[in-house]
């Protein structure tokens, strides 16, 4: 693990790296606060550091505030080093936001065992932070396909029409709807139907740009989002979005079976623009439109 060291005296510093090589952590020197903040603050920043209350430039306790103002995630576990020994000093220095402190002169166990104390947390942290972001994959993807969820990709649209308004740009959405889907589900059973779905879900996104949103709007029906996309290029993709799904028949329990899709593109632009309920609305009557003329289809807005 990373560890920072901050300590403007020459001999001390050389000492405590020796230890802390040896102890096994990565260590990177600075020798006053003002290049230990840069280090904290830098990329790929050490998460663990021990600090010299007394320097040039910020001393410990401004970095200690600094870090517990600016920087939030992941959490930097401070250490003070210390030659104050008075008890209103030594809580000025936790109440800066110091998680702990050694007194000068040190005895390496202790600093070892306080450093150890430190690991653990962080460690504990990352793996509160790794339950969080699973958390929250499964409130905004949709269980079966992994794509967007209904609020979710709603909720992009939303974002991305105020970007495009921002930037007097162009967002286009088209509303896609597997066709029949129905009898799939009647015929072969929902084991075939849940297959057919991951399989266009699979295809779908194969076609996606890095800054487009797939989601999985409710049943066989999805909603593809697409920031800066002029009529034409959201055309040539919808067509391409039906062609992926006909072109081959889906591999499921039950055999090969083929499956075709209707979609329905609508536009909201600099010269008309449409909020996230109205664009919806737009998308879902060329959809309708397309399964009037026979599914397998493309259908423009207007």
């Amino acid at each position: 693990m990373k560890l920072l060291i901050a300590e403007d005296d020459t001999s001390l510093r050389n000492l405590l790296k020796l230890y802390l090589s040896r102890w096994g952590y990565d260590v990177i020197e600075t020798r006053d606060g003002n290049e230990a903040w840069q280090a904290l603050n830098s990329e790929d920043a050490p998460r663990l550091a021990l600090l010299d209350w007394l320097m040039p430039g910020l001393n410990g306790v401004d970095i200690c505030q600094r870090v517990r103002a600016e920087l939030k995630e992941p959490y930097t576990y401070i250490i003070l080093l210390t030659g104050q020994h008075k008890e209103q000093d030594i809580i000025a220095g936790m109440e800066s936001g110091a998680d702990d402190y050694i007194t000068k002169p040190f005895k390496s166990n202790e600093l070892r065992v306080r450093l150890r104390a430190g690991r653990r947390i962080l460690e504990l942290q990352d793996e509160l932070l790794m339950a969080r972001e699973i958390l929250r994959a499964k409130a905004s993807r949709d269980s079966l396909t992994g794509l967007w969820n209904h609020a979710e990709i709603y909720r992009i649209l939303v974002d991305e029409l105020a970007r495009a308004q921002r930037e007097r740009a162009c967002v286009s959405l088209i509303m896609a709807d597997l066709d029949n889907f129905k009898m799939v589900n009647d015929t072969y059973g929902h084991l075939v139907g849940d297959a057919v779905l991951r399989q266009s879900s699979e295809r779908m996104l194969s076609l996606m740009r890095s800054y487009d949103y797939v989601g999985r709007y409710g049943g066989e029906e999805f909603l593809i989002v697409m920031q800066g996309c002029e009529r034409k290029d959201a055309e040539g993709l919808a067509e391409r979005l039906r062609y992926c799904i006909c072109s081959e028949p889906m591999d499921t329990p039950e055999g090969m079976i083929p499956v075709t899709i209707s979609l329905g593109l609508a536009m909201s632009s600099p010269d008309n623009r449409l909020d996230a309920n109205a664009l919806v609305k737009a998308a879902d009557k060329a959809l309708y439109r397309a399964k009037e003329k026979g599914r397998n289809r493309v259908e423009m807005d207007g």
